[in-house]
């Protein structure tokens, strides 16, 4: 409802946007808890409360990355975050301006959709199908959609918070400029539309490729491992970032947001 395709292309642009996703996506190891303690089934059980665990454990740093964003764009519009990113092209983006904290976020999103190598929920090597162990048919196939339209948002996420969303490299207004055409021009208007949607679906399908790489490359964590780094490393490396955010704010508010 609230991601933006394009500068027209969304449902609601409400003032809270980023809050609203990471508000329902917390929503979700409730279910999985509830899914596992409901199986009667102790590898189910263990499965549930890992993935209870690991989702609480990550959704803090995942959250003062996406505070770090905010301070800087001064507000929580999905919108107001892309157009803060659009006036130097790929020079403005995010990803540049918070490299720590697009590495904790997507971390951090890989742990919260569950990717190797944090698929601790449901290693069948100590948990057959964790959670998922005692369904089948069409409630597997939820479950199953679930863990990919969960990455799909992550995707999306990481698109408009550090990759400038629906923008290109450079921006499209020059184009439109040194082609001589009107930007308000209503074929135009539909040609930018068409070419935000494209530029949005290919930044978020290398997020997912990224994943789907690592799933195949890098080997599962112990449980305490995964603990860890979301306690011990992601937590304060993410609010030593905060602050350094807010510091470079004051410092040069030209570059970040003042």
């Amino acid at each position: 409802l609230v991601i933006p395709f394009g500068q027209n292309l969304i449902i609601s642009d409400i003032g809270t946007g980023v809050f609203f996703i990471i508000a329902i996506s917390s929503v979700a190891p409730i279910g999985l808890l509830m899914a596992g303690y409901s199986s009667n089934n102790k590898y189910s059980l263990l499965g549930g409360l890992r993935a209870a665990a690991q989702s609480i454990s990550y959704e803090i740093p995942l959250a003062l990355a996406v505070l770090a964003i905010a301070l800087m764009t001064n507000g929580l519009s999905t919108i107001d975050i892309v157009n803060q990113q659009a006036e130097y092209g790929i020079l403005s983006w995010n990803v540049w301006r918070q490299p720590i904290g697009f590495v904790i976020f997507i971390i951090a999103a890989l742990a919260e959709c569950e990717r190797l190598p944090f698929d601790l929920p449901e290693a069948e090597e100590e948990l057959v199908a964790g959670y998922q162990t005692e369904y089948a048919g069409i409630r597997f196939a939820f479950f199953y959609g679930g863990s990919y339209a969960n990455l799909l948002l992550a995707g999306l996420l990481a698109s408009i918070l550090y990759l400038g969303g629906w923008e290109l490299p450079f921006p499209i207004d020059k184009i439109s400029a040194a082609l001589g055409i009107e930007a308000n021009t209503a074929w135009w208007q539909v040609i930018a539309a068409f070419i935000g949607l494209t530029s949005t679906l290919v930044k978020t399908y290398a997020f997912i490729f990224f994943a789907i790489l690592l799933r195949w490359t890098v080997p599962r964590v112990r449980i305490d491992q995964l603990l860890d780094l979301g306690w011990k490393f992601l937590l304060p490396i993410g609010l030593a970032n905060l602050l350094i955010t807010a510091a470079l704010k004051l410092a040069f508010p030209f570059a970040f947001g003042g």
